[in-house]
């Protein structure tokens, strides 16, 4: 019960009870015994008179707040389920449309990680035909040198086996003949 229908209602229920216990006690204190059950209804309908005199319009007014309550709450309700619903089908799309997501980042991650192994592979061709060429270029300059350090070998040998042969083969005579012949030699450029 509301406030308002509790102060309005209580003193009215009050007053009416009180009268209504008095009437059949003031009956039979006049003697007569057969008009008590008139005096009860009597009683009956002036409390029923007294409520719905002084309670009709906190009982109207409180029932008509409570209807506007409970229409209010059925509104929301119906507010809160048409949103449940909504948020329901939402969801509900979210989810079937999820399999086909992840369908779809697992492609794209595959073709990411073909597409980087493609890359990688291309890059470590570049990398191999690079590296040929450079010991390709490494082994023909390791070639040319030991080919000249070959030729140089094979001259200083040459100079030694012959330096060996001419001191075998020449004697005293020869020597002096030759260190003449290359004084004048030297001579002549000279002159």
């Amino acid at each position: 019960m509301s406030r308002t229908l509790r102060t309005a209602v209580l003193p009215a229920i009050v007053s009416a009870l009180s009268f209504s216990f008095a009437m059949p006690a003031l009956a039979e204190s006049d003697g007569e015994h057969g008009g008590g059950l008139f005096w009860h209804v009597v009683n009956v309908v002036l409390l029923l008179a007294v409520l719905i005199y002084f309670a009709r319009k906190p009982v109207l007014s409180y029932l008509a707040e409570r209807h506007d309550s409970i229409a209010n709450n059925l509104e929301s309700s119906a507010k809160l389920l048409a949103e449940a619903e909504g948020k329901l089908s939402e969801w509900s799309a979210k989810v079937a449309n999820i399999d086909r997501e992840a369908a779809e980042i697992r492609d794209a991650t595959r073709r990411a990680a073909e597409m980087e192994r493609d890359r990688i592979v291309a890059d470590a061709e570049v990398t191999a035909e690079r590296i040929r060429r450079s010991a390709g270029a490494v082994i023909e300059r390791e070639l040319q040198l030991a080919r000249v350090a070959l030729r140089r070998e094979a001259a200083d040998l040459a100079v030694e086996l012959a330096g060996k042969l001419l001191e075998e083969q020449v004697d005293d005579g020869d020597k002096t003949r030759l260190i003449d012949e290359f004084i004048g030699h030297v001579e002549q450029e000279n002159a």
